[in-house]
């Protein structure tokens, strides 16, 4: 189907009888306990429309005009709630849920907190940050792709070159995050990813779930472990108890179907058990193939949550995700170099994995605290091949066949005291690992497997001081595994934190934050089940360790506006270094390979340091807007701890702005800019490359000397909506790179014959990026 066509078809849609009116519904409960309210008041801001909560502290607000609007809620001895840019549509409307927050106050009183839209957890005062559903469901060029959509955030870019999708948090490599959903550990969050770290090319989940993502760069809870750069929270909503809802939602690169509704429902008007499921099936292998590209992505992905609720004090939820992914070759008719380059270069993936977590969240009928525990399975399984004829698959040289299998059981109590809260818990994983490895060229070959627990324990303590001005948290947490030569030891692995907010003033309008803390990585599992003459070599390496200081300011000029400027400092021990090539680990992770099978001693040292400043309006009347500017420095050693050179991360500037505007209830419109600055990457070895090639050896001693040009590059996005009897639509038009700007590239090189011996010819690459318009079309029902 043409543009052309589309949009005529969209202006024709307005002629259509369109339904002007429609429903939000949703409950109220405790912050702390999530014991529901009754009587709880909800209303829509500047209206006369609102309603009360029954004794589930449900509410349903029925005939709003279909727009955007503020929702409140409020309850005595609780503070305000200011829900903004809530979006009513005639079918469609997800529940707006409120968790209000004691006030500690004489109880006739009602108190209104200025920076509500920007809450954030005790834990973390600095360095976190929230996302919307609606400022995800929007956002320019994202495809519905979470990944790219935190790009917006300070401090947070993404991979300049390549098709690639990964998240790189202050200069940190990508493999030093983690990322959770509902509170079940996910290993990925990306198609076709990097074993070892978690970047891809193609985010694998549906946007279509989330009631929003929360972000932590720094001052992470004592509750997560191996983080070193970045916490991703995943919350997904419920699904409906009390009718049966359809989105079907065609994109650039694929179709997705989410369905959710009531499960044994019977004559009630609700019911304890909901579902929400969806699946997603990719078309972008067969854009590839009509736009003679050599290689073909093809993937599928699900989605699911079961929730139940057994009483009024306990709930269980079952949930997972997981993906089927088949990276191919495809011969071009007619190849030119470039293309002829990746044809013979482009490795042969396929991939699945899924992750499957059931949880129980038990309150206490005092409602003091509650209990939630959880188990959940990971699976992991990656083929990856490298052939030195790509196109007939002939000359396998390297071969990585392997799987990752992790079982985790977490158990926390969350307990409030008159004036402390107080959070500990506890996890134990079975982690399992074989993999059929071969590497001609490294002359590596082995198949085996290994298996052993590991474990950790955290306590958290938060209290206010000075008259509720002064927040203060402190944690502790260690980890353990009995595979490798110390991980006993786990003194060696305590890790502290602290962090304070202060309000500078009575209304809170500005406050200052500071955390320091201590967090430590176990190495990836291949990189733990690496052999070398039969001999599992990297049983002796250590837990990576970062030290983390930030000092921030903020300030509220209005409930719904943000200004944030933040100082950071991370400082890296025991980083994992190839002893064949003298590299950090950190350096590597952002492309299509294997992280970590080789022999690695635990001896660098790394930095990354700089400072951001952050404006965010939130779409509290008909824009909204991000601002983010990052400076940073990103430096590791190698074996001389001394010699400190720039990262592949190390782009040293990184400005992004992200803002929408609403005309009317019917058209939206919105705009991502990006600008990184100068990526450093390592020159080819050329006379190590002849002799491995079509793989490549690295002269990483030269990091530093070589960098890719600027990156930047602006996409927009435009919205027409329309609202019916019984279903909802939205058409969009989006086009990325709208000015038409140069994407960087690393050099790209052939081996060819001259004079009867092997060289390598520099490839020209196409230095004008493309400009790509796509049309997307979202139906509710």
């Amino acid at each position: 189907m043409s543009l052309g066509i589309v949009f005529t078809l969209a202006l024709s849609l307005p002629f259509a009888q369109a339904q002007s009116t429609g429903t939000l519904t949703g409950t109220v409960t405790d912050a702390r306990s999530g014991e529901p309210l009754q009587g709880a008041n909800v209303g829509i801001e500047g209206t006369s429309l609102g309603a009360a909560t029954d004794p589930e502290g449900f509410y349903e607000i029925r005939n709003i005009p279909v727009g955007s609007y503020v929702v409140v809620a409020t309850f005595v001895g609780y503070e305000t709630s200011r829900r903004i840019n809530i979006s009513v549509r005639s079918a469609g409307n997800r529940d707006i849920n409120f968790e209000l927050e004691p006030t500690g106050e004489a109880l006739d009183e009602v108190v209104f907190t200025l920076s509500e839209p920007f809450r954030k957890p005790v834990e973390s005062p600095s360095s976190f940050n929230r996302l919307s559903p609606e400022e995800i469901a929007t956002y320019p060029a994202g495809n519905s792709d979470i990944a790219k959509v935190v790009q917006s955030l300070p401090g947070v870019s993404g991979s300049v070159t390549g098709f690639r999708n990964d998240v790189i948090i202050r200069g940190g490599a990508p493999n030093e995050n983690i990322y959770f959903l509902d509170g079940i550990e996910i290993p990925t969050i990306n198609h076709f990813s990097t074993q070892g770290s978690a970047g891809g090319p193609v985010g694998l989940l549906n946007v279509s779930f989330f009631d929003g993502v929360e972000l932590s760069t720094s001052a992470f809870g004592a509750r997560y472990a191996n983080a070193l750069s970045g916490v991703l929270q995943f919350n997904q909503r419920t699904g409906n108890d009390r009718e049966f809802r359809t989105n079907f939602r065609v994109g650039a690169s694929e179709a997705a179907l989410t369905a959710e509704g009531p499960l044994f429902k019977g004559g009630q008007n609700s019911s304890n058990t909901t579902f929400i499921a969806s699946v997603r099936r990719s078309y972008l292998q067969l854009l590839f193939q009509l736009i003679d590209l050599p290689f073909l992505p093809d993937y599928w992905d699900y989605q699911y949550k079961l929730n139940h609720r057994i009483d009024s004090f306990n709930d269980v939820y079952l949930t997972g995700v997981g993906s089927i992914d088949d990276f191919r070759i495809n011969v071009p008719d007619d190849l030119s170099l470039d293309q002829q380059a990746i044809l013979e270069q482009v490795p042969v993936i396929r991939q699945q994995s899924n992750t499957t977590g059931i949880a129980w969240r038990s309150r206490m009928e005092s409602g003091n605290g509650f209990w939630l525990s959880s188990i959940s399975n990971s699976w992991f399984y990656n083929d990856f091949s490298r052939f030195r004829d790509n196109e007939n698959q002939q000359g396998l040289f390297s071969r990585n066949r392997a799987s990752e299998l992790r079982t985790t059981a977490r158990t926390e109590l969350r307990y409030f005291g008159e004036e402390s809260t107080h959070n500990t818990g506890l996890s134990i994983r079975w982690n399992r690992f074989n993999n059929d490895f071969f590497d001609e060229n490294a002359g590596v070959a082995f198949d085996d497997e290994i298996g052993f627990l590991s474990y950790g324990a955290f306590y958290q303590w938060s209290r206010p001081f000075a008259r509720d001005r002064l927040d203060v948290t402190a944690g502790i947490r260690f980890d353990g595994n009995s595979f490798t030569d110390t991980g006993h030891e786990i003194y060696r692995t305590l890790s502290p934190r602290l962090a304070l907010s202060y309000r500078l003033d009575e209304q809170a309008r500005w406050r200052l934050n500071t955390s320091a803390g201590r967090y430590f990585k176990k190495p990836p599992l291949n990189l733990l089940g690496f052999r070398q003459e039969n001999q599992l070599v990297n049983r002796d390496v250590s837990y990576i360790r970062s030290d983390h200081l930030t000092l921030g300011l903020e300030y509220f000029p209005r409930s719904s506006t943000r200004f944030a400027l933040e100082g950071f400092l991370k400082l890296y021990e025991d980083y994992p270094v190839s002893v064949d090539e003298g590299v950090s680990l950190a350096n590597l992770g952002g492309g299509f390979e294997v992280l970590g099978n080789e022999d690695v001693q635990s001896a660098g040292r790394g930095r990354t340091y700089g400072m951001e400043f952050l404006y965010q309006q939130k779409f509290e009347t008909n824009y909204y807007a991000i601002l983010a500017y990052t400076l940073f420095w990103s430096e590791f050693t190698g074996f001389d701890r001394s010699e400190f050179l720039p990262s592949v991360w190390d782009s040293r500037h990184l400005l992004t702005f992200t803002g929408g505007y609403r005309l009317g209830e019917s058209w939206e419109f919105s705009l991502r800019s990006r600008f990184i600055g100068r990526t450093p990457f390592a020159p080819i070895d050329e006379e190590r490359s002849i002799a491995v090639y079509p793989a490549f050896a690295f002269e990483y001693d030269r990091l530093g000397e070589n960098r890719l040009g600027v990156f930047n590059t602006t996409d927009i996005r435009v919205d027409r909506k329309w609202n019916f009897d019984s279903f909802s639509l939205d058409v969009y038009l989006e086009i990325q790179n709208v000015l038409g700007q140069n994407t960087p590239s690393e050099p790209s090189y052939l081996l060819e014959q001259e004079n009867g011996e092997p060289v390598l010819t520099r490839v020209d690459q196409l230095s004008e990026s493309s400009i790509l318009p796509t049309i997307g079309i979202i139906i509710d029902f």
